[in-house]
């Protein structure tokens, strides 16, 4: 009797489209399961998608090699997701599917360094607002998927809403998943999370260590902790029973990811729940104009939380109009050499105010180091990355480097192209920010919070007990302290200048400008005692994002903003889609650049097509070239969906005949970044 042939078709981990077919003789091997196949000369990984007992393939097929039974199966809900997440995103299967897995094998003698979850108190639940339990009676209305945009003001207690929910969920035997926009978030909500639901929480970062990482995705994926927290990544661990899933600053652009597979964790999070059928809570107090739009139209169910817990009293909030400080001071002719150009008086005074109350102040500022341009006044010369079409920002007093390839040189006393001694450094940075405000107040304990300075989840750890324990008195930062951070003494709040994002090359940046001074704003007053003062520094002050925020009026914001997409045809009036080819080859770039151009006037041309895309490009990217590599780009922007996937699908399909083999070609599915 012969033996009967299975024929299964597998994602494999490699940069294949679609599933391979692979032939198995032995037992039938369950869908999700994984494999190991041979592709070309080696052999790679990869995950049973479905079986047939029919050869449908014209040629003859490979064996699988071996069943990896050490890999849980993953559930069919799960799969159907990460097809989903493969076709819209335009991300291979099997690569998608590879994400699932954790870092290391479950078993290991070896113990982690660090306690990854706080040992805290158990905590009693507190009594809930009269906003706080209508949000949640209106949320429990509605059973299975649903998506909630729960828009509340800092400080109005979303949190506490979160954690009623989950607690329900638990109730009913269900896992819920809660996703923060970057690890800065993840220590405070942690102590919270764990002081009210002791041992039931897992946590999966891009901070953990390889070992710690396996350890809390067992725990997750095996139900031993039914609450998962973590970023944008989290969601790849394959929990089988999700009954809630919380999208924490949901405005957030880190939920985008930029690198290799362009997901956006809050929508693939929409999906998941509908697969699952459960709810799906997304909150923010600047909610991205996409949801706002979504929970307008219907589509999602809006909850408005206008008061603080503790209050009813905002942040008193001044403007400063730093032309006008720089004039008033030029004309008095007063004493001001002790008061840096970026500093008010206004600000300076209220800090002084704060440390002689033994309040904190943080001041925010979004960009990193001394300053962005080094550059002589007598010939023009600016100091550039060789690598990237960037000037090079300075760091400390010498060290001149490049943020996107890490290039660095050292300042020399003299210009390099006339030998003037003039060259001097323009701009301000946070690391100036931090010099200045430590000459200024001697006495105060200042701390800095950026890219350069916090490296790991440690640092920012020891950062946020010291404000919390008040042993810090000046906090500095980028956008690390721009999130969701509850700081009880924090008093005053500076914004250095509130326009550096305004005239970015992006539709969004002045949706990202009013969420931005709306969230920096949110930090001061958390004391019931205090209300908190907010200091917005500017140059354009008449700006819709200062104006709007200054009123904390996210409506009149929304409405103007929507208006202004709407007339131009971009989200979320449209749908987008960004094309980006890239080569280290000019001339290969340049020749399918015009191919391309040929190949979309052709398409749009099709009187069969009947798609409605419009094509802005293709052209030169903002960020021309970065590391050695010359970047162009294109926007398709349509009214559905169905039209966008249409055209780049048909662009997939035919890249071979458009673009050099030494020319990359990236789609980004509702980009976020435009650079």
């Amino acid at each position: 009797m012969d033996q009967k042939v299975n024929y299964f078709e597998v994602g494999v981990n490699a940069p294949i489209d679609g599933p391979l077919t692979y032939v198995w003789s032995n037992d039938i091997i369950p869908t999700g399961s994984s494999v190991e196949v041979p592709l070309g000369r080696r052999k790679v990984p990869g995950i049973v998608l479905n079986s047939t007992d029919t050869n449908v393939s014209s040629f003859e097929l490979k064996n699988i090699s071996a069943l990896i039974e050490e890999k849980p199966v993953l559930s069919p809900k799960f799969i159907k997701w990460c097809q989903w997440v493969s076709q819209y995103y335009f991300y291979p299967i099997g690569m998608v599917l590879n994400l699932a897995f954790p870092p290391l094998k479950k078993k290991s003698n070896r113990k982690t360094k660090y306690q990854v979850i706080p040992d805290t108190e158990e905590t009693i639940a507190p009594n809930l607002t009269d906003e706080q339990k209508n949000t949640l009676a209106e949320i429990k209305k509605h059973d299975g998927f649903n998506t909630h945009l729960v828009h509340g003001v800092t400080g109005s207690g979303k949190t506490e809403v979160y954690l009623n929910l989950i607690a329900d969920c638990l109730k009913k035997n269900k896992s819920a998943i809660v996703l923060v926009p970057e690890i800065s978030l993840t220590p405070q909500l942690l102590n919270r999370f764990s002081a009210r639901f002791k041992d039931k929480v897992a946590i999966i970062h891009s901070q953990l260590t390889a070992r710690e990482k396996t350890n809390q995705w067992w725990a997750a994926f095996s139900d031993e902790k039914p609450i998962l927290i973590g970023a944008r990544s989290a969601l790849f661990c394959p929990i089988k029973d999700i009954g809630l899933i919380i999208i924490d600053e949901e405005h957030e652009p880190s939920f985008k990811q930029e690198e290799k597979l362009k997901y956006h964790a809050r929508d693939a999070a929409i999906v998941l729940a509908k697969i699952h059928d459960c709810p799906i809570v997304l909150g923010s107090a600047t909610p991205s104009l996409e949801s706002y739009n979504q929970a307008k139209s219907g589509k999602y169910i809006y909850h408005q939380m206008n008061k603080r817990v503790h209050q009813d009293v905002m942040p008193e909030t001044f403007v400063v109009d730093l032309k006008k400080e720089r004039e008033t001071r030029e004309i008095e002719n007063t004493n001001h050499d002790d008061l840096p150009f970026w500093l008010s008086q206004k600000l300076y005074d209220q800090i002084g105010k704060s440390l002689n109350a033994n309040k904190q102040s943080a001041l925010f500022l979004n960009r990193r180091g001394v300053a962005q341009i080094v550059m002589c006044p007598d010939c023009g010369f600016v100091y550039e990355c060789p690598n990237c079409e960037i000037s090079l920002t300075l760091h400390r007093k010498k060290d001149l480097t490049c943020h996107y390839c890490d290039y660095s040189q050292v300042l020399k006393d003299r210009c390099p192209s006339c030998q003037s001694i003039e060259i001097k450094p323009l701009g301000i940075g946070t690391e100036k920010v931090e010099s200045d405000i430590k000459k200024l107040f001697p006495n105060a304990t200042v701390a800095r919070v950026d890219r350069d300075k916090v490296s790991n989840r440690h640092q920012l750890e020891e950062i946020i007990t010291g404000m919390e324990n008040k042993s810090i008195d000046i906090l500095i930062g980028t956008q690390m302290i721009a999130k969701g951070l509850d700081f009880q003494h924090l008093q005053t709040v500076g914004l250095v200048l509130a326009d550096v994002a305004f005239n970015l090359p992006n539709f969004r940046s002045n949706e990202r400008s009013f969420q931005l001074i709306t969230q920096v704003s949110g930090r001061a007053g958390r004391n019931k005692n205090d209300p908190g003062v907010v200091i917005i520094q500017a140059y354009n002050t008449d700006h819709p994002s200062i104006t709007h925020a200054l009123n904390n009026d996210f409506a009149s914001f929304a409405k103007e903003e929507l208006q202004m997409r709407n007339s131009v045809e971009f989200p979320p009036a449209s749908r987008l889609a960004l094309i980006r080819f890239s080569s280290s080859q000019l001339d290969q770039l340049e020749t399918s650049t015009t191919q391309l151009k040929n190949f979309c006037d052709t398409y749009l041309s099709r009187s069969e097509s009947k798609v409605a895309v419009r094509i802005l490009g293709p052209s030169q990217a903002p960020l021309y070239k970065l590391k050695n590599v010359y970047r162009h780009q294109m926007l398709i922007l349509s009214p559905d969906h169905q039209s966008i996937h249409h055209f780049c699908k048909y662009l997939v399909q035919n890249k071979k005949k458009i673009f050099s083999t030494r020319v990359k070609v990236l789609v980004d599915i509702d980009p976020v970044s435009m650079m």
